[in-house]
C-alpha cells in the first residue's frame, strides 16, 4: 500500500470521527451561546442513546431506522428533563453552581446505566451494511461516508434553523441579551428548552454514527466522546456553530494522523494538547468571536 493511499484512508478515517465529534460539539455550542452553560453532561446523553438503540434492535428486533428514531427521540426527551430538573432551578445562581451541576448529572447517567444495565459492553447489531465503496486502491466504508453526509446536512439545517427560522431569532436574541429579548416578548423558557431538545437530538443521531463505528454501548462511552467534542466546541470557537464543526473534523483528522504514525497510545494525549495550546494563544477558538465584558 502506497504513502498517498495510507494518508488518504487515515484522512477518511479522521472525517468519520470527527463528524461525530462535530455532531457533539454542536449542542455544547448552542447551550453555551444560549446560557453560557458547558453541559459535561452531553457526552452521557449520547451513551443513553446507544443503549436505547441496543434495546430496540437486541431486545426488540426493531427495524434500524425504528432504532435510529427511538435514539433521537430519547436523547431529544431526556436533555429537555435535564435541562427541566437540574438546570432550570439554578439559572440565576453563580456560574460555578451550574458546572458542578451539570458534572453530577454525568456521574448520576453513569451510574444508572451501570445500575440498570452492568458493566459490561452490550454489542449493538449492525445498523447499515458496511460494504466498502472501492475507489481505486482506497476503499470508503460506507458508514464513514454516510457519516460525513449526516454531519454536513446536520449542519446546513441547523444553520438555517437558527438563522431563518423565527425560533432561531429568538434563539440569537436570548444569546445576545437574554433580559431584553425577555422585554421584546420571547418566552425565554421555551426558547431555552427548545435548544436543549436541539443539541439533543444531535447527540442521539451522533450516538448511533458513534455506535456505527464502534458497535458496542458501556456506561462510561460518553465521557471521553464528550470531552473530545468539547475541545472540538473550544477550538473551532465555543458558540459558534461552523466553528463546532472545523473543530470536529480538525480533532479527528488529527487523532488520525497520530495513530498513523504508530502512535495511536497518545492520540487522546494530542487532543487535550490541542486544548492547551488553543487556550493559550487564542481562547475564542478559530471561528469564536472576542467577549467584552462591562465593568
Amino acid at each position: 500500500m502506497s504513502v498517498f493511499t495510507t494518508i488518504i484512508k487515515q484522512l477518511i478515517n479522521g472525517l468519520q470521527s470527527g463528524s461525530i465529534y462535530a455532531l457533539v460539539a454542536l449542542g455544547y455550542s448552542m447551550v453555551y451561546g444560549i446560557i453560557m452553560l458547558l453541559n459535561f453532561a452531553h457526552g452521557d446523553v449520547i451513551m443513553v442513546g446507544a443503549y436505547i438503540a441496543w434495546m430496540m434492535m437486541a431486545r426488540f428486533a426493531a427495524n434500524p431506522i425504528i432504532a435510529l428514531i427511538a435514539a433521537v427521540i430519547g436523547c431529544t426527551v431526556l436533555g429537555v428533563l435535564i435541562e427541566k430538573a437540574a438546570y432550570k432551578p439554578l439559572r440565576q445562581s453563580p456560574r460555578i453552581s451550574l458546572l458542578i451541576t451539570a458534572i453530577g448529572v454525568s456521574y448520576f447517567l453513569e451510574n444508572v446505566a451501570q445500575l440498570v444495565f452492568g458493566a459490561n459492553a452490550h454489542v449493538i447489531p449492525t445498523f447499515i451494511d458496511d460494504t466498502p465503496i472501492q475507489l481505486g486502491q482506497i476503499a470508503i466504508p460506507t458508514t464513514a461516508l454516510i457519516t460525513v453526509i449526516v454531519a454536513g446536512i446536520s449542519m446546513v439545517a441547523l444553520n438555517v434553523l437558527v438563522k431563518k427560522t423565527r425560533m432561531g431569532k429568538a434563539m440569537r436574541a436570548v444569546s445576545e441579551d437574554a433580559g431584553a429579548a425577555q422585554l421584546m416578548g420571547i418566552n425565554i423558557n421555551n426558547t431555552i428548552s427548545f435548544t436543549f431538545a436541539v443539541g439533543s437530538a444531535l447527540a442521539g443521531i451522533g450516538s448511533v454514527l458513534y455506535c456505527c463505528a464502534y458497535p458496542k454501548a458501556t456506561p462510561t462511552m460518553g465521557s471521553m466522546l464528550g470531552l473530545k467534542a468539547f475541545v472540538a466546541a473550544v477550538l473551532g470557537g465555543i458558540g459558534s456553530i461552523p466553528g463546532a464543526m472545523a473543530g470536529g473534523f480538525a480533532i479527528g483528522i488529527a487523532e488520525a494522523l497520530v495513530s498513523s504514525a504508530g502512535l495511536s497510545e497518545w492520540k487522546d494525549g494530542v487532543v487535550f494538547a490541542i486544548l492547551i495550546v488553543v487556550l493559550l494563544v487564542k481562547p475564542t477558538g478559530l471561528m469564536g468571536r472576542p467577549m467584552t465584558e462591562k465593568v
